[in-house]
């Protein structure tokens, strides 16, 4: 990287700091510091979706998905568009949860299945959400490693993880969700500007129709290159739709963004905007990857993490001076991003529906914001050492999936169930939500050291609890119904 280079970044990261002090007295009240006061136009809603979604985790997974499976990646995209813009047609769950004036999922429970349920549900969410973005500062760090062409080292790459969190911890614990939502905002515009340059080089550099000859040519089994089930099979294209629906309908960095809107109508509108922007933001990684695939000339490492860091190490060696600053600034962005909304999310649940419901009296606004200030750092901790620590092998949207699955498999049971089916009972949420544990099996440390489901993939893994699930769910109902009619 040149000087110029390094100043675009400085003056980017400067900016954003700057956001965060200049909101800092906006939240002030916790409603507002966890939801934005419910007051976020529609335009700021579908940029802070996006802004948040398509993080710098997003960009280096699709990448990395992108140069392993070829075009067939784009199935990814293809699901998110379909899924994204059906809730936006229908409002499924989400203008129900809107309606009903709740500021996270673990409320719900209460209001539909009790107190019990809330506490657990918020527990069980918490874990399958803070191992889902355990991997995150890592990969962010790969990246910046790669881009900046800096020796691969652990005391490296440690360093940059540290310097990563400390600025996402400074503007996060100061500004809340209006800082949070504002910065997402800027980092939409400035990562959109920094993909679409990094694609036009691309195509200008390697050629678009040369692009598709060489990936045809290099392919080992070409018939995988474009057909997804060719390529993973039908459990895995049944996975992506799944984890396309609930993403969108139930992850809470989504939804939190849909309750912080004005109106129902509004987290309709949301979701329509956002599923064309769903789309690109799943298929220009995809394709940066490929183009990674094509400029190295057919080599892949064996190693997924090795995998992982070759489109940025593409781009560092293809982007001219100034717009390898932009893109640097751009994956920042992503990163930032990200992080800012999944720390705020999960304090913000521990302290809304954990602490606060267990502790005998009424928590005050200050104290949950001082709570929720004090969580984000001990996640910031907690992430830096798992990050560092963790050495499994399996692809990072395999990763993402299995550890969300510990939650929404339950979640989803419980949310869909609990709205549309009036004997759903608070006994067989409890069940529904206990059994979503199951998929911590799928991960390749656990799988790996339980011969009867080592040769099991993580999306069977994740399809088996996910039935395990609704069965639980079901049959406990029928067999423990609630004696009080509650909320449907």
């Amino acid at each position: 990287m040149t000087t110029l280079d390094y100043l675009i970044v400085v003056l980017y990261l400067f900016s954003i700091f700057y956001i965060g002090i200049r909101y800092r007295d906006r939240s002030s009240n916790f409603t507002t510091f966890m939801i934005a006061g419910r007051k976020v136009g529609l335009s700021l809603g579908v940029a802070t979706m996006l802004g948040t979604e398509l993080g710098l985790i997003t960009v280096m997974y699709n990448a990395q998905t992108g140069f392993k499976d070829f075009f067939a990646a784009f199935h990814i995209g293809l699901f998110a568009l379909v899924v994204t813009m059906f809730i936006g047609i229908t409002g499924i769950v989400v203008v129900k949860l809107r309606e009903l004036r709740v500021k996270s999922i673990p409320e719900y429970y209460q209001i539909r299945f009790g107190n019990k349920v809330r506490i657990v549900g918020a527990i069980i969410l918490v874990v399958g959400g803070i191992l889902n973005m355990g991997l995150f500062l890592k990969v962010g760090a790969i990246f910046i490693q790669s881009m900046m062409g800096v020796a691969e080292s652990e005391l490296i790459l440690s360093a940059i993880m540290i310097i990563l969190l400390t600025m996402v911890l400074i503007y996060t614990t100061l500004g809340g969700m209006i800082s949070v939502i504002i910065t997402d905002y800027i980092q939409f515009v400035v990562l959109s500007i920094g993909m679409i340059l990094s694609i036009l080089f691309s195509i200008y550099y390697l050629g678009w129709v040369n692009i598709f000859t060489q990936v045809e040519m290099l392919a080992k089994d070409s018939s995988v290159i474009y057909d997804p089930i060719q390529s993973r099979g039908g459990f895995y294209i049944t996975w992506q739709v799944i984890l396309g629906f609930v993403s969108a309908v139930i992850w809470p960095t989504a939804i939190t963004r849909a309750l912080s809107l004005d109106s129902s109508e509004t987290v309709k509108k949301q979701y329509l905007w956002s599923s064309v922007s769903f789309l690109i933001r799943f298929m220009i990684p995809c394709f940066l990857g490929i183009c990674a695939y094509v400029h190295f000339n057919g080599f892949t490492p064996e190693s997924s993490w090795e995998k992982l860091a070759m489109m940025p190490r593409y781009l560092s060696e293809i982007l001219p001076m100034g717009l390898l600053g932009i893109m640097v600034a751009a994956m920042l962005a992503a990163f930032m991003s990200t992080h800012d909304s999944y720390l705020l999310c999960w304090s913000t649940i521990i302290t809304n529906d954990i602490i606060d419901p267990l502790k005998g009296e009424k928590l005050t606004s200050l104290q949950k914001i001082n709570y929720s200030r004090i969580i984000i750092v001990v996640l910031g901790v907690y992430i830096l050492y798992w990050g560092l620590m963790y050495n499994g092998n399996d692809s990072i949207w395999d990763y993402l999936g299995i550890t969300g699955a510990i939650y929404f498999t339950g979640a989803i049971s419980v949310i869909l169930f609990g709205v549309y089916w009036k004997r759903a009972s608070s006994a067989g949420a409890m069940a529904a939500l206990l059994g979503g544990l199951s998929a911590l099996l799928g991960l390749e440390p656990i799988r790996n050291s339980l011969p009867m489901i080592s040769s099991f993939k993580p999306e069977e893994i994740g399809l088996m609890t996910l039935g395990f699930s609704i069965l639980l769910m079901i049959v406990f109902s029928l067999l423990i119904p609630d004696r009080e009619g509650r909320i449907s």
